[in-house]
């Protein structure tokens, strides 16, 4: 699993990459036709690992249920992120995959609990979890890079 956790640390390095140097109103900024904006995708990023590999594995997320209601699929951003938010998930990004590693080499993880994705991916194991986050990291980042030129 380990060339798995070292993709997830390559695709959040490129996360940050779209993200540096924005203002804080790019970073806010929905452009017409999109939902959602680069600070949503950067905690729809982190939140969704949580929810994919911890809570589905019966293991207690490592961030506020606060964030992971804010940012969970399905949510929108509610209004402007403070920058203080933005630099708490830019440190976040970088925690929760190194914590992710740790757990997993330490098998802190529980059973899982089947889960079907709305990509048409069952998920049955952390694992496969792991593997799949990846893919939705990796899909956001095509999401961002698209929205940073649109900012």
């Amino acid at each position: 699993m380990n060339e798995h956790f070292a993709l997830q640390k390559i695709t959040r390095n490129n996360v940050l990459k779209q993200i540096e140097g924005l203002s804080l109103d790019a970073l806010n900024l929905v452009p017409p036709h999109f939902s959602n904006n680069l600070a949503w995708n950067l905690g729809h990023i982190i939140v969704t690992q949580q929810l994919l590999v911890y809570r589905l594995s019966g293991t207690n997320c490592r961030i506020d249920n606060e964030y992971i209601e804010r940012y969970r699929k399905g949510s929108r951003p509610e209004g402007p992120v403070s920058q203080e938010e933005i630099d708490f998930l830019i440190q976040q990004l970088n925690i929760t995959a190194d914590v992710a590693r740790v757990d997993y080499q330490n098998n802190h993880f529980g059973a899982y609990k089947t889960y079907p994705t709305s990509f048409g991916v069952t998920l049955e194991s952390v694992e496969q979890a792991i593997i799949f986050n990846n893919m939705h990291e990796s899909m956001h980042l095509g999401t961002m890079i698209a929205l940073k030129k649109l900012v």
